[in-house]
This record gives C-alpha cells, structure tokens and sequence, in this order.
C-alpha cells in the first residue's frame, strides 16, 4: 500500500470515527486475484457488510499480504485477540495482534507444514493445532508465544491414518482432537476417515471410516465441529464428495465416539457440502454447499439428528458464513480456491429474520477481479472506536 493511500485511508477512518456509526457490522475478508488477472494479488480487506450502514459493502482499510502465500482461512484464539491465517503456497502460519492498531502480520514459520489448511485453539487458551493437508501432519503450537512445538505426522506407524487432514475439532473436556482426511491437493487421491488424536500429548487413538459405502469410498469428510452445549459432545462432520452430513457422538463409558450418517444433499440437488456454523445457543445448523452454492437450516436442538428445515440459494462456491451479531443477518462467502464454476466471488446477505430472505450480495470484490477466500467477523471489542483509538494512538 502506497503511503499516500495510507494516508487516505487514515483519514477516512478518522473522519468517520468522529460520530458514532448507526449501524456497522465490520468484517474480515481475506481474498486473491481471480485467474487471468494481469497482476495477482492478496490481502485482508476490512468491510462493513451492515445493510443498514451508509457504508455497506465499502472496504474500510485493507491489510497486504504476499501474492503468493495463498491465504487460505482466519481463525480466531478463545479471546479473539488474535487472528491466524493459515496458507496454501508457503510453509507459514500469519498471526494478527487484534489488540494492536495498525494491524501487523507476523509470519510463524512451520517448516513441517504444507498446504496448511485450518487451526484451533485449547480451551485455555494455550496450545493451537493446525491441519496440513499437504504434508500429510498436525503441528501443535503454543499459542503465548506462537511457536509450533509438535508434529503429529502420517511417517510415524500410529498415525498412519493422519492422510491429507484437513478440519480440525477440539474438545478439551474429553481431551480429544479430531482431524477429518480429506483430499491430497492435486486431488488425486481422496480420504475417507476421521482420526481422533489425545489433545494433551497429540497421540493417535483411533481412526472411523466415514462413508456407508465400501472401501475406497472417496467420500473426502472435510469440516468437522463440535456441537455447542451438547452433552455428551457431539460432532459433525461434512463429506465434500459424497455429499452428505454426518454425526459422532461420544460415549463417556467406553471413551470413545460413534458415527453415522445424518443427512445426504444428493435428493436436494446440492453437491460438494463445506462449512458448518451455529447460532449462540445451538439449537440452529448452516451447513453451506458449493454447487450450486446454498446454505442449509437444520434444527439443531437434538444435535444427535440435526432435523433439515429449509435451503437458502447463496452463489456457486458458497463456502464460509457468519452471523450478525443479533443473529439477524447471515452472510455467506462465496468462491473455493478460486475453481472454475465454484467461484463467484460475492457474498450473499439473508435475514433470517423474514424466513431466510435473501436481500442481494456484496460484489465488492468480485467487480474488481478478486476472489474472498473467507469471511470472518472482526471482533465486537475492536471495532470502529478501537480504530479511532489506535490511529489516535500513533
């Protein structure tokens, strides 16, 4: 970013921070230039996506990033003071200081990690694990200090289920950590399983096929979450290949979980099911599928048997989404890995609250030639004021 821009920039956000904003919702937008573009470029663009805002849809202040790290996804730790982007082109993990205006990136080398693909932090706040679907490994690393410590690798006999991980859960009650296989990255060949790790020491305990049909079943279980409040924890899980949902449920006797099948997209005409997110209280599932781009609404009171209530059309790719923080709105990111046909580069905005009305999309990004990788919402204790208070500060 250029220092005149930087300069603009700075005053925009000093000038609208001097009156309180009716309205704003602000999120993080990580995003890469679509194919064919003659300059490729990434970055973090902070947006406000409030309907209601006078400023809905504009990009706010932008973080760069390498054009070639591939920024893949952000994941927050349990305070949400800090950011982490994971990567797809180089061995590296990004953390952001939220607490620290201008935001600064800073690279974690993780040398054993490639195609680094999602992280979750220990309940305390002290240990993150990532996924590297590339190099077949989970690295486990102290989230003070934002060194890996540990690599749980796919070489060791124990963990020779550990192929191509890619979502990761964790549940520290139970001390356990489950890691979906999913795909090698050139997709040539595609996994089927979920393994449960030892959260504490990272050791291998187990590994479940996740598919009904017989080996190699290809089913590619991608994302997996643990269900809020249930008890006994539940997870669920999405097949990217097979299309369909899934459950594990744990049982405290035997120190072990169960899986089966909840639901399949195939009957609904939806293929390629990805992410998964929960309103507060839980008893609500979004399950987001990329062809041809929809948001599914389970009714998640009974985690166990997620009862499907209804399918909300986002765009092709439809992948991450977030709720407004009154649960109002749902947003929904729409493009996967910049693929042709799964890559519209909007975002979706749906009320709720008028039975899943789909008000527009945010083409932002996609009018300028990008692609956003993911959407995640900044933090509610650092939004624009705490801009102000930075910029103030410098």
């Amino acid at each position: 970013m250029t220092p005149l821009r930087l300069f603009s920039l700075t005053c925009v956000l000093l000038l609208s921070a001097t009156s309180l904003a009716s309205a704003e919702i602000l999120a993080l937008l990580n995003y890469e230039s679509k194919p064919g573009q003659p300059v490729r470029r990434e970055a973090i663009a902070i947006m406000d996506i409030d309907p209601k805002s006078a400023d809905f849809g504009k990009i706010l202040m932008e973080i760069p990033l390498p054009s070639d790290l591939v920024a893949h996804h952000i994941f927050f730790n349990r305070d949400r003071t800090k950011a982490y982007i994971t990567a797809l082109g180089k061995p590296l993990l990004h953390v952001v200081d939220l607490t620290r205006f201008p935001y600064r990136l800073r690279a974690i080398a993780v040398p054993d990690c490639q195609v680094g693909e999602d992280l979750v932090v220990s309940e305390d706040n002290k240990t993150w694990y990532l996924t590297c679907m590339g190099s077949s490994n989970v690295i486990m690393g102290d989230a003070v200090n934002d060194v890996p410590i540990k690599t749980v690798s796919a070489a060791e006999p124990a963990a020779a289920f550990i192929l191509y991980p890619h979502g990761i859960a964790i549940h520290n009650g139970i001390d356990r950590v489950l890691v979906t296989s999913s795909v090698k990255p050139d997709m040539s060949e595609v996994g089927e399983s979920v393994t449960v790790l030892e959260a504490s020491t990272g050791n291998v305990l187990s590994t479940h096929k996740i598919s009904t049909k017989p080996s190699p079943a290809k089913s590619a279980p991608v994302e997996i979450m643990f269900s809020p409040h249930a008890n006994p924890p539940v997870v669920h899980i999405t097949t990217m290949m097979e299309g369909t949902l899934w459950a594990g449920i744990w049982d405290p006797k035997t120190q072990a979980f169960s899986f089966y099948q909840v639901d399949d997209f195939g009957p609904r005409q939806q293929g390629m099911p990805l992410e998964m997110l929960y309103n507060k209280k839980g008893d609500r599932l979004y399950v987001t599928t990329a062809k041809p781009g929809f948001v599914n609404l389970y009714d998640n009171t009974d985690p166990r048997q997620p009862k499907f209530l209804q399918a909300i059309p986002a765009a092709p790719g439809a992948h991450h989404a977030v709720l407004s923080p009154d649960e109002r709105y749902l947003f929904v990111q729409n493009s996967l890995l910049n693929l042709e046909g799964i890559s519209d580069g909007s975002v979706t905005v749906i009320d709720l609250s008028k039975g899943g009305k789909v008000l527009g999309s945010i083409d932002t990004l996609k009018a300028q030639g990008f692609n956003p990788n993911c959407i995640m919402l900044l933090p509610n204790h650092f939004q624009r004021a705490s801009l102000r208070a930075g910029l103030n500060q410098q």
